[in-house]
């Protein structure tokens, strides 16, 4: 079992940056493909981004690619979302999503959950 905690959520200004940090509770948590996803309110929850076991493989969606810059520090049992130049439309509680390796952009394809980290970006 992988437990998974969000937080460096909070409420910013369009334009601004925040640091979202995502942390197992499991030794081998080099070994998972770690993703985050978000959910607005009455849409679906949807990819963002995802990071293999270095730095070397990531993915992003349109939407966030040049913006956001996933990473992970596995000493740590750490990744991190940098999201800069935000958007009102990126509005929404990001989760991290743990999943085999080889998991891509597909929440189908990730096991363990966090609860969620509300971001909010005023206009």
């Amino acid at each position: 079992q992988v437990q998974l905690v969000e937080s460096g959520g909070g409420l910013v200004q369009a334009g601004d940056s925040l640091r979202l940090s995502c942390t197992a509770s499991v030794r081998t948590f080099s070994s998972y493909t770690v993703g985050w996803f978000r959910q607005a309110p009455g849409k679906e929850r949807e990819f963002v981004a995802a990071v293999g076991w270095s730095d070397a493989y990531t993915y992003y969606a349109d939407s966030v690619k040049g913006r956001f810059t996933i990473s992970r520090d596995n000493a740590k049992n750490t990744v991190y979302l940098q999201m800069n130049s935000l958007k009102p439309e990126d509005t929404a509680v990001y989760c991290c999503a743990a999943g085999p390796a080889g998991s891509t952009r597909y929440k189908e394809q990730y096991v363990f959950w966090g609860q969620g980290t509300q971001v909010t970006v005023s206009s």
